[in-house]
């Protein structure tokens, strides 16, 4: 679906990506099919063609700030955010920042947890691209787009 809503359709980047991602069924609890990026990152191939996906559609979008949600988020906002010249805004979960921070709740499909941004991270009328590896129940993206909005 993402391959054709977003012109990589016949792109073999997108099946490269794919063999390299690995489904843990019933983890972390029953009936969660789990997409296992731990897999693409041991294969520089594959996970240079998902950064470089990335930076190809969002070089020139006038992106100031790249959001990554822990922890995957880390991993794939870092080298697009360097790519595309923003700056790297880490979210993360409560009472690893140091200093002031904001934070915002949110539900998962198996519990809730919490997002936290350093105060003064993200300025107002900046353009942020939020990077997270999945969207399950879109709980954390949702939180993640509340705790930007709250600059």
């Amino acid at each position: 679906m993402f391959a054709e809503e977003n012109g990589l359709h016949g792109d073999p980047r997108i099946k490269a990506i794919s063999d390299a991602i690995r489904v843990i069924p019933h983890f972390p609890i029953p009936g969660i099919m789990f997409q296992d990026i731990t897999t693409l990152l041991l294969d520089p191939k594959a996970f240079r063609y998902t950064v470089d996906i990335f930076v190809d559609r969002y070089r020139d979008k006038k992106i100031s700030v790249v959001a990554g949600v822990e922890a995957r988020g880390f991993i794939f906002g870092s080298p697009i955010a360097l790519a595309i010249g923003a700056k790297f805004v880490p979210l993360r979960k409560p009472r690893k920042l140091p200093g002031e921070v904001i934070s915002e709740a949110y539900k998962l499909e198996y519990g809730t947890d919490c997002l936290e941004m350093h105060v003064g991270a993200v300025q107002p009328g900046e353009r942020v691209l939020i990077v997270d590896d999945l969207v399950a129940t879109g709980g954390t993206l949702s939180a993640a787009i509340k705790l930007l909005g709250k600059t």
